[in-house]
């Protein structure tokens, strides 16, 4: 597709990202090196044997915009799978399930392990509780009831649990001091079942934990209107061209764009003392740039329908981001930029007034949670230019809001 990469441009990238400086640090590098080695290597045909292709677009998440040995990916590296995320899980889940078939594999649901079983130094089996069956559908919480015990040993035991994204807790207690204080509102990317309480057990076991400080959250989170699961938040994946002010007004600096470093955006917002910026883009730009995250959001992707793709070339925006549109909490439209503004007032009532001018006019204007976006459109009711505001939440943590100015005349 025309993108100029290699192993050794893909590993200065990634290693001046990750700013591989502590002690602790041995072993993430030597893994590093390992799936660099794998990437430029056997894992396209590995991925394909497996039947997972990819969509000929690539994406170019975290630019960076700095130097060339500093955060950034110098060239486009974020491909999309053809199916999205069930499409990666399927060949997987598939051999699992022939392993059951032929007895190689023992599936055990609602099993909860409490306890690492350590014996001379060495992690033999676990223990835990059995509970109660349950009905509750895919990212619902379900009975935590324990009906009784069990205990599993085994020559080797890996812990494949997942992060901390659903425990808002424990996303508090180790967040870095380097962003600031953590946002008061969060959302969360995932189900209450990544909820990082195998780390304690594991540790409690003589496992070591490290880097726990060095985690990865977004500015740009959205309130799901159907959610999945409890506080539910969408990403917005913003092009490059959306105007981006923090809560008070001001622009953020170069180079502070949309998609470029989010850790260096959200320090940067974390110091303006609010839980919230501001996208401003045309309805021409969120109909060529706009997109959301998550497999729902994207069904032509993820059902591998190519005429439900195709409408991606056609006039407005793609129905999932309409629907957010008129039925998000985190998005307000309007007709007029005096309606706008006053909508945005109102989804940030604690935030001091910031000026803002159009067409020689000003107007006082207000953020609301944390990351705000926005954009124009013409409405169909009038003809008469239209705007559109978006609030939605932070970093997956806060919230985020969108402005959208009329188009020039």
């Amino acid at each position: 597709m025309g993108v100029k990469a290699s192993l050794e441009l893909a590993r200065q990238d990634w290693f001046a990202s990750a700013g591989f400086d502590r002690t602790e640090d041995y072993r993430p590098t030597r893994w590093a090196e390992a799936y660099l080695n794998f990437a430029a290597g056997e894992k396209l045909a590995w991925l394909r044997e497996r039947g997972i292709t990819f969509f000929p677009v690539v994406g170019w998440a975290e630019r960076g915009g700095y130097t060339a040995l500093q955060h950034g990916n110098s060239v486009p590296r974020f491909h999309i799978v053809w199916g999205t995320g069930p499409a990666i899980l399927e060949p997987f889940i598939t051999r699992v399930r022939e392993g059951v078939r032929a007895g190689l594999v023992t599936a055990l649901h609602r099993h909860r392990v409490d306890e690492l079983i350590v014996e001379d130094g060495a992690v033999v089996g676990v223990r835990g509780g059995r509970l109660v069956a349950s009905t509750a559908a895919r990212g619902q919480a379900s009975s935590r009831e324990v009906v009784g015990a069990f205990e599993l040993r085994a020559s080797a035991v890996i812990v494949t649990s997942g992060g901390i994204g659903g425990n808002h807790d424990l996303v508090r207690a180790q967040w870095p001091a380097r962003l600031g204080p953590a946002p008061a509102n969060l959302l969360s990317g995932v189900p209450a079942s990544v909820d990082g309480r195998m780390l304690g057990i594991s540790e409690t076991a003589g496992a070591r934990l490290v880097n726990g400080d060095r985690m990865w959250h977004y500015t740009e989170g959205i309130v799901n209107w159907d959610p999945v699961w409890a506080g539910h938040g969408i990403r917005i994946l913003p092009g490059p061209s959306s105007l981006w002010l923090d809560a008070t007004g001001k622009r953020l600096p170069a180079p502070l764009f949309p998609g470029f470093d989010t850790l260096g955006t959200m320090e940067r917002l974390a110091r303006t003392g609010y839980e919230h910026s501001w996208f401003i883009l045309t309805q021409r730009i969120i109909e060529k740039e706009f997109a959301l995250s998550g497999s729902e959001q994207n069904p032509d992707l993820t059902g591998k329908d190519l005429r439900l793709l195709a409408q991606r070339v056609a006039p407005g925006a793609p129905a999932p981001i309409e629907a957010f549109k008129d039925k998000g909490e985190d998005f307000g439209v309007a007709d007029a930029l005096h309606e706008l503004i006053a909508g945005m007032q109102q989804r940030s009532p604690k935030c001091p007034s910031m000026r803002s001018r159009w067409n020689g006019r000003w107007w006082a204007a207000t953020g609301s949670s944390t990351t705000r976006s926005a954009r124009t459109r013409r409405s169909t009711r009038s003809g008469r230019p239209g705007t559109t505001a978006a609030t939605g939440s932070s970093g997956w943590p806060a919230r985020t809001s969108c402005l959208i100015p009329p188009p020039a005349r």
